[in-house]
């Protein structure tokens, strides 16, 4: 099999740099970026709820545990109540259409870990199994294609934060990558070839190299080989180094906007809460964007 225009990419950033990104890219211009997962059940502060009450011990975070929860209390527990039980993929499909928007990401697996798919990877940790009880993937998938012709995406976190084979990994200094072979990369080939989006945005790959996450060998195989080769598109959060230079469009950093006309495809990608990415509960409407704001940033952008 060959990729796009019938050439082939090696596994190395000089070579899959020079693939053209596909022409549907280039002409939708607004897309909308989803994220939804576990941290939507306390929906305080921000999606990284997690890291942020036992990682980084906010104040705010471990006063709202300790005032709701009882001691023994994980983080886990919250799955069940993630039941999403007035989730309407054919009503969200209908609300994307009417909005003009020419794609949408979903994230398929945050920094939590919780796969939003029935991932045989991701060990009752995922939204089959706990929770809703459904593929939420599959489902906005299969309604976005049925009733429009927006573009479907996944957004996919390379690290979960406290996975104790990445937290190995880690310790290791990354000479061993037991997490990428037996977990991440798995993960995206199920991805691409049960779901078929027309979007990979990788993120979570800052702690480690791509020679670590293996991303290159995967970008090769998804622009060679994939059943979506000749219609994807990927961000540049590949590994430590490659932000900002490799991959299909640049992102650099969260709300990427240069402000000046650049020789790469670059996407901004931003939020309308200026805190958070998901919702959260003590958001104020002055902690939004205003509709000025967010014109503003369209037309700058475009």
């Amino acid at each position: 099999m060959t990729g796009c225009n019938g050439v082939r990419y090696d596994p190395n950033w000089d070579s899959l740099d020079k693939r053209p990104n596909p022409a549907w890219y280039d002409e939708s211009k607004i897309g909308i970026f989803l994220h939804w997962g576990v941290f939507s059940v306390p929906s305080l502060l921000s999606e990284w709820f997690w890291m942020q009450w036992q990682g980084e011990k906010d104040p705010r975070a471990v006063k709202y545990m300790t005032d709701n929860y009882k001691p023994d209390f994980t983080y886990p527990d919250f799955a069940k109540d993630f039941d999403a039980d007035l989730f309407d993929p054919d009503e969200w499909a209908d609300i994307f259409n009417a909005s003009g928007a020419k794609y949408v990401v979903l994230t398929s697996k945050h920094h939590e870990g919780y796969t939003n798919w029935p991932s045989k990877y991701s060990f009752s940790w995922n939204s089959m199994d706990v929770g809703p009880h459904r593929d939420l993937v599959g489902d906005l998938a299969n309604s976005i294609r049925k009733k429009t012709n927006i573009h479907f995406g996944l957004y996919h976190s390379l690290f979960e934060w406290f996975n104790p084979i990445y937290l190995q990994d880690k310790a290791n200094k990354f000479q061993t990558n037991d997490f990428v072979t037996g977990k991440t990369m798995p993960e995206l080939y199920e991805l691409v070839n049960a779901y078929k989006p027309d979007v990979i945005w990788s993120d979570g790959d800052w702690e480690a190299p791509d020679t670590y996450w293996n991303s290159s060998n995967f970008v090769a195989w998804l622009y060679n080989d994939s059943p979506v080769k000749d219609s994807v598109v990927t961000n540049d959060r590949w590994g430590q180094g490659v932000g900002c230079k490799h991959g299909g469009f640049l992102t650099c950093s969260d709300r990427y906007n240069p402000g000046v006309l650049q020789k790469r495809k670059w996407e901004n990608a931003m939020t309308i809460d200026k805190q958070s990415w998901g919702y959260r509960r003590d958001a104020t409407l002055s902690d939004m964007l205003t509709m000025e704001d967010l014109l503003a940033t369209l037309a700058s952008t475009i």
